[in-house]
């Protein structure tokens, strides 16, 4: 069975930092592009970086110069570091499949950025 869990989250203080991780089972993990999202509650998920099978990467422009999206094939998880946070980055964050029918999306890990 698929499955997502994220993890790594917490509270940071501005300028801080932290690294989450989204370990995937059930299916061949280094055959796949995976994605990180966020979403703020009551807001619309956002999508934050992509990492492809040759791990090439995209960032969004609010993210880009200070996340870092990562791929472990031998551990079947993708890490996202986040640098110099802010309190706009501030969200839920979950991760997922790059393909036309996406797996069960996980229970997030929250992520707040507040002195």
């Amino acid at each position: 069975q698929e499955q997502l869990v994220e993890s790594g989250g917490g509270l940071v203080q501005p300028g801080g930092s932290l690294r989450l991780a989204c370990t995937v089972s059930g299916n061949p993990f280094s055959l796949y592009a995976f994605t990180w999202y966020r979403q703020v509650s009551g807001r619309q998920r956002e999508w934050v970086a992509t990492i492809t099978v040759a791990t090439k990467t995209r960032y969004a422009d609010s993210v880009k110069g200070r996340f870092t999206i990562s791929r472990d094939n031998a551990k079947n998880t993708m890490y996202l570091q986040m640098n110099n946070l802010k309190p706009e980055d501030t969200a839920v964050y979950y991760c997922n499949i790059e393909r036309a029918v996406l797996m069960n999306w996980g229970q997030g890990t929250q992520v707040t950025v507040s002195s």
